[in-house]
């Protein structure tokens, strides 16, 4: 989903260079050669695994070929865990499932897709519409039955992607499902940080989702992330949702701040 903010968009361009074109297709083609050998192998486990590992595999390896070096740092996170992370591009999702093995709570917008659909679905994605308000409920045991199902389970509540260098107000209405009955599950908020390339990585204003796939494609240099896991709320930090979002929120936008 994107955000808005025009001047970022328009001072970019969405046309790739005529050189970069080769760049781009050599990309394209490895990952469509990495899903042609990982979707029957996801088939050929799923009868003998709880949690099928190539959908993990798959989505770090498409990390890589976009040119993504990972670094994580700080407290590692428990293999069962529920992480609040700020939202700044597409590249967030293969990239943390890469190093975690984490699903995630996903707009169902993408449900619309056909393909995207069946390739987020593979990876226990859980579909939510953030703007039906009668269904919040339905939505909430969604998200509590797959974190009693998945090992580690993403939202991004900003809703959106931001440009990275702050954060959008978190919105806390899916928390609501770590109120009771989750207290073994930690969360943890989770600080998603491409350095220098942030404005340029991130997929804001107007910019059509291709454009922003198809500019980053393009790059010869390497995009760095470094993945920071802070520590996992307290008790007391998550005694309701609105808790929760304003902790994990401020615990990320102080990592920031201490930063820079």
């Amino acid at each position: 989903m994107n955000g808005a903010t025009p001047p970022l968009a328009s001072a970019r361009g969405r046309i790739v260079a005529l050189w970069a074109w080769p760049l781009v297709v050599l990309r394209l083609a490895a990952m469509l050669a990495v899903l042609i050998a990982c979707a029957p192998l996801y088939y050929l486990l799923s009868p003998f695994v709880s949690r099928n590992p190539v959908p993990r595999w798959f989505l770090r390896a498409l990390a890589t070929i976009a040119g993504v070096r990972i670094r994580t740092r700080g407290i590692h996170p428990a293999a069962r865990s529920f992480f609040i992370a700020n939202h700044v591009s597409w590249l967030d999702i293969p990239a943390l499932a890469g190093a975690t093995g984490t699903a995630f709570v996903a707009h169902d917008g993408l449900a619309a897709i056909g393909p995207l659909r069946w390739l987020c679905e593979l990876n226990d994605t859980v579909f939510v519409a953030r703007h039906d308000r009668r269904s919040v409920a339905a939505q909430i045991e969604r998200v509590r039955r797959a974190l009693s199902e998945t090992g580690a389970l993403t939202v991004f509540p900003e809703g959106t992607t931001s440009d990275g260098t702050g954060l959008l107000p978190f919105k806390s209405s899916l928390l609501s499902a770590l109120d009771t009955g989750a207290d073994h599950i930690p969360i943890q908020p989770v600080w998603l940080d491409y350095g220098k390339v942030t404005r340029d990585i991130a997929w804001v204003g107007t910019e059509p989702g291709l454009d922003n796939a198809l500019r980053i494609l393009a790059r010869w240099r390497p995009v760095n992330l470094t993945i920071t896991f802070l520590p996992p709320l307290t008790e007391s930090e998550r005694a309701n949702r609105k808790a929760m979002a304003h902790t994990a929120r401020h615990a990320i936008a102080s990592a920031m701040a201490e930063a820079r």
